[in-house]
């Protein structure tokens, strides 16, 4: 279990993460929602330390991620991968090297740099790319391809590193509605399937209550809201995006949230397991 406990985090005067406590039970597939600053990247950040906490423990199977370094850091950090919204793939390189890079973490750094890859890596670089139905691309430029396909290759990438948590920072924010789409199937297809927990901020509520067990919702670097997509009211909504004085905004989100029907009958895979 990945635990917060009164975790503050603070860039000079702004306070991005205000004392948040949270608990993440294994396999879960959590969504964290709010204003642009509310605190979510920075959530995402802390986990897997790009930053580290100005108070507070992030605790992990009873080890305070806060205080790690060195070596325990970096295989830390190979347990929680990590996909960007912008993909940080390496253009000039195939897709099949790209997905091999996951293996940085627990592998030697220079031969990884030299791409020197085991038989097993490769093939297990192939199975990941097979499992996002992007194996035809193996050996193509990584800018050779959509957007999707790329933020798919990401994906793949963090698989290689045989993670307990995948981290997803706003991954469908500059897709398409159909890539968009596929990202978060196959994000959810391997919550599933590998019982991997994934925690995802995700700028569209539709998104979130379509796809996650959990959402938990941010304003002003504090958690206002931490329960189910049924339990997410106006009210909640309202928490979340807006004050008295901001109808607006919540009218925008709550709309918003009414799309998740329709993307749900746009997958009937996925409703037949949720």
């Amino acid at each position: 279990m990945l635990e917060f406990r009164n975790v503050t985090k603070a860039f000079g005067e702004t306070v991005a993460v205000n004392g948040v406590s949270l608990s993440f039970t294994p396999g879960q597939m959590v969504g964290v929602i709010g204003r642009s600053g509310a605190g979510k990247s920075t959530l995402l950040r802390l986990i897997n330390r790009l930053v580290s906490p100005g108070h507070g423990e992030i605790v992990f199977e009873g080890s305070n991620v806060a205080t790690l370094s060195g070596r325990d850091l970096r295989a830390w950090r190979a347990r929680c991968a990590m996909i960007f919204q912008q993909f940080n793939l390496v253009n000039r390189l195939d897709v099949l090297t790209n997905v091999l890079i996951g293996r940085i973490g627990t592998a030697h750094t220079l031969p990884v740099m030299l791409k020197h890859f085991s038989a097993a890596d490769r093939a297990a670089a192939g199975l990941a790319l097979d499992r996002l139905d992007l194996l035809p691309q193996a050996l193509q430029r990584a800018d050779t391809l959509s957007g999707g396909q790329q933020q798919r290759v990401a994906i793949a990438r963090a698989l290689l590193q045989n993670p307990s948590l995948i981290l997803a920072d706003e991954p469908i924010a500059s897709l398409d509605p159909r890539n968009a789409r596929l990202v978060m199937d196959a994000l959810r297809r391997i919550n599933r399937q590998d019982r991997i927990t994934v925690i995802c901020n995700l700028h569209t509520l539709d998104a979130a209550r379509a796809y996650c067990d959990r959402i938990v919702g941010m304003a002003h670097g504090r958690v206002v809201f931490d329960g189910t997509p049924e339990t997410l009211t106006r009210s909640a909504i309202q928490a979340i995006y807006g004050d008295e004085h901001d109808d607006d905004a919540v009218d925008e989100n709550l709309t918003s949230t009414m799309g998740a029907s329709l993307v749900a009958r746009a997958q009937p895979e996925l409703v037949a397991v949720m």
